[in-house]
């Protein structure tokens, strides 16, 4: 199965109106969000009790979860989880390493950041570290299947075009994550995100996701 993603340079401007009017479309992926989420918690405890024990004894010294205040639907803040893939206050650490970032835009990306333990380094190669948004699914925060949210200090440098990626509940996996991943700018991930919005459907929405498990299992450019 192949994802056909546009190239073009056109920018995408988005009917906010007609992309939040879709009650059908949006009971359907809550009422999928819930099974999945539930089905994918209880399936991967297993799972979630090995690596929470690799990282507690990764010698960092940190806590095995990592709580990270993020940008959702319509710009409402909520905290996201993730397995802890980086040294404890890697936060405070950000601005000394600003000069290296990797990606153009509101985005920081650093492919060997010194930041990120020896686990770390292989649950994000293989995005074992984002499993526990899963609670975010089930929550209602997050969905399945929608753009990144991002955080606030990136959020203060969106531009108007930028916003439209707010207007959807953001996702554990996208357009994005399931094709170019690292492999593209800010620009780039937005233009992704924007065709996901005009596309979106459940069919879509199992296509990415099926795209992603192989993402998973055969990694791409994830870091």
């Amino acid at each position: 199965m192949v994802i056909n993603v546009e190239k073009e340079n056109q920018k995408i401007w988005l009917n906010k109106e007609k992309v939040q009017n879709r009650p059908v479309y949006f009971a359907l992926k809550r009422t999928m969000d819930i099974v999945f989420s539930s089905l994918g918690i209880i399936g991967l405890s297993p799972l979630f009790i090995i690596l929470s024990i690799l990282i507690k004894n990764d010698g960092s010294h940190g806590k095995i979860m990592f709580v990270q205040e993020r940008v959702g639907k319509n710009g409402v803040h909520f905290n996201m989880y993730k397995f802890r893939s980086m040294i404890p206050n890697a936060d405070k650490h950000i601005q000394e390493l600003m000069d290296k970032n990797e990606v153009d835009g509101a985005m920081f990306k650093m492919k060997d950041d010194p930041r990120i333990t020896k686990v770390g380094k292989f649950i994000r190669k293989y995005s074992l570290d984002e499993l526990p948004q899963l609670f975010n699914v089930l929550q209602g925060n997050m969905s399945l299947v929608g753009p990144r949210p991002p955080i606030p200090r990136e959020v203060a440098e969106y531009t108007d075009y930028d916003m439209q990626r707010l207007w959807v509940k953001p996702g554990c996996t996208g357009l994005w994550q399931a094709t170019v991943r690292n492999n593209t700018d800010f620009n780039g991930m937005v233009r992704l995100d924007l065709q996901y919005i005009q596309k979106s459907s459940i069919f879509f929405d199992f296509k990415i996701i099926f795209e992603t498990v192989k993402v998973m299992v055969k990694p791409n450019s994830a870091y």
